[in-house]
């Protein structure tokens, strides 16, 4: 028998920003906490990425790290690029803003590729922030906590929507 017969494939989310270092990483810090609280571990994985490869390996920005801190996260996850293999690996991916999107869409192969792609704010149940969660990373204190802010809200918008996609209660 195979060892994986009978077990359910894992849901697998990848968050995308440009750098992987501000917007994507805290989306996945996020998240991953939200599911470690939900029990959901094993049903659900996440990761992230960037469109450009201009920080690959390395961790967060210092400032996003320390603003999660204060709430509570962990962001620890190393930078690298969105592959085209990605389509194949994640079963949603969530982009930040447009210009993720339209980064993220070109080197989709086809429509079932392309139907993986989700803004993040489509998932916000608070906020409606003109369909993009804004990059803080030229910015202050405050960027780096209204991005807080967003994420943790789409975060559990986006359980909320795979709970049902998915028939998970």
């Amino acid at each position: 028998m195979n060892p994986t017969e009978g077990k359910k494939k894992k849901i697998r989310l990848l968050f995308v920003c440009l750098g992987n270092i501000c917007r994507s990483p805290a989306a996945e810090g996020i998240m991953s906490g939200i599911v470690e609280k939900n029990g959901l571990q094993d049903i659900i994985d996440v990761d992230s990425a960037g469109t450009s490869g201009w920080h690959q390996g390395d961790l967060p920005d210092e400032r996003m790290r320390s603003h999660g801190e204060k709430r509570g996260y962990d962001f620890c996850s190393h930078a690298r690029k969105f592959r085209e293999s990605d389509f194949d690996d994640f079963d949603y991916i969530i982009v930040m803003d447009e210009n993720n999107y339209s980064s993220v869409k070109s080197l989709a192969s086809g429509k079932d590729q392309a139907d993986k792609i989700h803004l993040m704010t489509e998932f916000s149940v608070q906020f409606n922030y003109h369909n993009h969660i804004p990059d803080p990373y030229y910015g202050g204190s405050s960027g780096f906590e209204l991005v807080l802010d967003l994420l943790e809200d789409a975060c559990e918008g986006l359980l909320q929507v795979i709970k049902k996609e998915h028939s998970i209660y």
